[in-house]
């Protein structure tokens, strides 16, 4: 069953999502429970808008695809915000490059397999945008999640948003692997 770790916040979004399998998901740039590199913050924040780099194992054989999100429920928009949202990767890879979230046509979008699409962010930019916590809000968690997909890819339309993916991809997900890292307002300062 994938579930929160003690210390990941308060608001784990996949609580009342069908629950599933955990499989290994490692980085060179985030760790569970630790804060954000100051790359991985927003350039208005002090960062470089730089997404991390992700590798998995150990999913289960009936993976066919993978889709990898970044979530902060902590935002203070009532519905929290996305990050970063691709999906269609092939079964065959497994990581992502540093840098692999950069819109299209900018240095380090190559990094993602052909036939991944990335879709618009909360800022409606289809790359990873950093973290860049408003001043007085606490403690943000961001949740780094790899689904394994049951299906070869997501039929979606390209400008759809995150959540819509989560909805298209709901019964296909047949393991979650899970980094939460966390962040505030001036920590890459």
């Amino acid at each position: 069953m994938t579930q929160a770790p003690q210390g990941r916040g308060a608001i784990n979004p996949y609580a009342q999502m069908r629950q599933v399998p955990g499989f290994t998901l490692t980085s060179g740039d985030i760790q569970d429970g630790e804060p954000l590199p100051a790359e991985l913050y927003g350039s208005q924040a002090g960062g470089a808008n730089r997404s991390p780099q992700l590798s998995w194992s150990g999913f289960p054989a009936e993976t066919r695809s993978f889709a990898v999100t970044c979530f902060d429920p902590d935002a203070p928009t009532g519905s929290g915000f996305w990050h970063w949202a691709v999906t269609n990767i092939p079964a065959s890879v497994t990581q992502l490059a540093a840098g692999a979230g950069a819109s299209a046509g900018a240095p380090g979008s190559e990094l993602l397999p052909d036939g991944a699409l990335t879709l618009p962010n909360e800022r409606r930019e289809p790359a990873f945008r950093g973290a860049s916590p408003p001043e007085g809000t606490g403690v943000h968690h961001y949740w780094f999640v790899v689904h394994a997909l049951n299906v070869p890819r997501i039929e979606i339309d390209p400008e759809a948003t995150p959540a819509i993916l989560g909805f298209l991809m709901r019964e296909a997900v047949v393991a979650r692997a899970i980094i939460v890292a966390t962040g505030e307002f001036g920590q890459a300062d």
